[in-house]
């Protein structure tokens, strides 16, 4: 095998494999866009907080009718919890709050109990 076409392999080794890498970097940033939508808080209240867990700190409340911009759903293992991340604008103030919600209170399908997704393996 001469040098020349050692080169020409690698260099088309190398423009395949930074091909992939741009392939997976774009459906990555549109796989995020696909679960933004619109609902509202179907409890009476629930606590807004920081981190998708139960021990996290509280940055707020919604209540029941605020309407709930989401973006992301976690599921917490540990807890056996769904959560829904998004920006809350309450009704009574007006007021922006970004974290996450217990799911069954902002669900897309605004009803509660709420059909969870599926459990990630």
């Amino acid at each position: 095998m001469t040098i020349h076409s050692r080169v020409r392999r690698a260099l088309a080794a190398s423009s395949i494999g930074l091909a992939v890498a741009a392939g997976g970097l774009a459906s990555a940033s549109t796989a995020q866009a696909y679960d933004t939508g619109h609902t509202t808080v179907s409890c009476k209240a629930v606590k807004v907080r920081k981190d998708p867990s139960k021990n996290s700190t509280v940055v707020g409340i919604a209540y029941r009718h605020d309407k709930v911009a989401y973006n992301q759903f976690a599921y917490k293992r540990a807890e056996k919890t769904w959560y829904t991340r998004g920006a809350v604008t309450r009704k009574s103030d007006g007021k922006k709050i970004r974290g996450y919600m217990i799911y069954n209170c902002a669900n897309p399908y605004e009803s509660n109990p709420a059909p969870k997704p599926s459990i990630p393996k």
